[in-house]
């Protein structure tokens, strides 16, 4: 990085603000807005807001939160033992097109705005997720009671931010924001796959004539019981009921394969294109009839409903027998085939994106250090961000 002036934080913003939770059902004073809260921000930032609630929030108040196009937003309370709060999600206007109403953030967070005259609001973003990686948000929180919170005052006040030429500021800001894009991109690639895997699922399904039991097609096995330190960076994938969870080295489950949430996130199905170990709290799905296969019985599964299946018992569960028993149908022999081979490519097709997220997104951590600390030219980084896209 070049020479460059150093800026306290808070001189960068024109405005910033808490956010407000409102309230759950419509009523005279209040307006509809979108509520972003520090559980979206992942999904937000992939351009996804599906999980963002619908809030109703006081008039004579709420235009002063409205998110404009870059601002940023930082999480102000919650974290955890292992990851402190202070997380931040750039709001671009795409995101904001893609909602049909106003948006704002939720009480746990607060908006930043900077000023456009003394820096570029997507380096300054940048520099916030560098400082996050880089575990600096754990030296300005507290935790008095159980919930952590970030100390936005003292963080303004005390951290000071280095600022490059304007160009520079410009050029790593589009350097980064492009592998974000590209995260982005494959992202809807893979839910478009899915999507349309799933519509073509639907319309064979209401064709086919022979209704069978789930149970007849396939046992859900119980997954086993995995202990924490078998579980290591890389080999083979640990699907707990929330999805991957970790790894191991011991294959138990040849992929592809059907993992579905038993307890806790219970009827949850998950597919895996590599081998993989279904813990406890879920079960695997086993053949037991070439009359229909796994890309199929995926998609069945999914469209059962089981996560309303919650079994009496003082820890919820999904039932295996119940969920056995439920009935679907099932095509002829050679349209199952021709569906399936369809299915393996948009699986595939899933498969590469989300293996190019992966090189991506450990391409994108290993140059954001450098490019902040000035230990890499942006240049330099162009270069290598085109050798490996």
């Amino acid at each position: 990085m070049s020479e460059s002036n150093t800026v306290v934080f808070r001189d960068l913003l024109t405005t910033t603000k808490d956010g407000d939770w409102g309230k759950g059902e419509p009523q005279q004073g209040y307006a509809p807005a979108h509520v972003i809260r520090g559980t979206d921000f992942a999904e937000v930032s992939l351009g996804r807001i599906a999980s963002v609630p619908l809030r109703y929030l006081a008039e004579k108040t709420v235009h002063r939160r409205l998110l404009r196009a870059d601002d940023i937003l930082i999480e102000t309370a919650g974290g955890s033992r292992d990851r402190p709060t202070g997380r931040t999600v750039l709001i671009s206007q795409e995101v904001l097109d893609a909602f049909s109403g106003d948006v704002t953030c939720a009480s746990f967070a607060r908006f930043l705005r900077v000023d456009p005259v003394v820096a570029n609001p997507r380096y300054v973003y940048w520099y916030l997720q560098y400082l996050y990686a880089r575990g600096d948000m754990w030296t300005h929180q507290v935790q008095h009671t159980g919930v952590a919170r970030f100390q936005f005052t003292r963080f303004a006040e005390t951290e000071e931010v280095p600022l490059p030429t304007r160009g520079e500021q410009d050029a790593i800001a589009a350097l980064l924001g492009a592998l974000d894009d590209k995260i982005a991109i494959n992202e809807r690639v893979a839910a478009a796959a899915m999507e349309l895997g799933g519509a073509k699922f639907r319309l064979l399904h209401r064709s086919a004539n022979e209704e069978v039991t789930v149970g007849d097609l396939a046992e859900l096995k119980y997954g086993k019981s995995l202990p924490v330190t078998r579980r290591i960076a890389g080999g083979i994938p640990v699907f707990g009921s929330g999805g991957i969870s970790g790894s191991h080295d011991e294959s138990l489950v040849k992929g592809p394969g059907i993992i579905i949430g038993r307890k806790g996130t219970v009827g949850a199905v998950y597919w895996s294109e590599v081998d993989f170990f279904p813990i406890d709290t879920t079960f695997y799905v086993a053949c037991r009839s070439s009359k229909a296969s796994l890309e199929y019985m995926y998609f069945a599964l999914r469209g059962l409903g089981l996560e309303h299946m919650n079994s009496d018992s003082a820890v919820p569960g999904l039932n295996r027998g119940r969920a056995q028993s439920l009935s679907l149908r099932i095509p002829a022999s050679e349209v199952m085939q021709n569906f399936t081979a369809e299915m393996r490519n948009l699986f595939q097709l899933q498969r590469s994106c989300e293996e190019e997220n992966r090189a991506l997104t450990t391409l994108r951590a290993t140059l954001l250090p450098q490019l902040m600390s000035g230990r890499l030219r942006v240049k330099d980084a162009e270069k290598i961000v085109e050798d490996r896209t």
